[in-house]
């Protein structure tokens, strides 16, 4: 196919155990899942319905290269997060059928500018230049749910320079992996390819650069990042 500029190829993140490659489409996150860090973030997550916003398919990265701190911020934040891989979508999807759509899931980190989501937040503007720039969003090889299953529990957690900084488990998400998919499919139609960032537990903190992050979840992988 002929194109006026030159094509960009898809993002592709390795897969467990295979030599095929797993294609991204689109990125989702989930914000404020977890009940401990929608408090030090200063809101009630007995009242807050789920919400999204969204990353760019090329911030996700394996982080062989490392995280180069990002320009006209800062302080920038570490959130390691469950990362949800679809093989499948649709619209208007019920929460019972939605892990029917999983591939598999990975570790990964949401790097955000804290201080302009600060300003944004304070001025009702969108998150993008905080959550969706460059390299955003380390991110493991992904581990196929006919591997591992699906977990519902397990210990999340990450360090900065080997000090625990977050720590919580799976359980404490106040929207679990289905309905996330229900509930993102009610607003969006899902694709094969997408990819759900599904929110963190408490303890986001500031990185420097020269920091060594690192960060896992049970059963499923671990991510070790170096901050340029």
């Amino acid at each position: 196919m002929n194109t006026v500029i030159p094509q960009f190829h898809p993002v592709l993140l390795p897969v467990v155990g295979l030599e095929g490659l797993f294609p991204v489409h689109r990125v989702y996150c989930v914000g404020r899942n977890y009940a401990a860090h929608a408090i030090e973030m200063g809101h009630d997550p007995d009242r807050e319905p789920p919400f999204f916003f969204q990353k760019n398919p090329d911030n996700l990265y394996v982080p062989d290269r490392g995280f180069p701190y990002p320009p006209l911020s800062g302080d920038v934040h570490h959130e390691v997060e469950l990362v949800i891989a679809l093989k499948a979508g649709g619209s208007d999807i019920a929460a019972g059928n939605a892990l029917e759509c999983v591939y598999g899931y990975a570790v990964g980190i949401d790097f955000t500018r804290r201080d302009l989501q600060a300003e944004a937040k304070a001025s009702g503007r969108p998150w993008a230049a905080a959550k969706a720039f460059e390299m955003s969003a380390p991110c493991s090889p992904i581990l196929p749910a006919e591997t591992i299953g699906h977990p519902v529990e397990g210990n999340i957690w990450l360090t900065v320079n080997g000090q625990r900084k977050q720590q919580g488990d799976l359980n404490q998400m106040i929207w679990k992996v289905p309905e996330i998919i229900a509930e993102l499919s009610r607003l969006f139609t899902l694709a094969p390819g997408d990819m759900i960032m599904s929110g963190t537990p408490s303890g986001v903190g500031p990185v420097l650069r020269g920091d060594t992050v690192t960060c896992g979840i049970d059963g499923v992988a671990t991510l070790s990042v170096s901050v340029l």
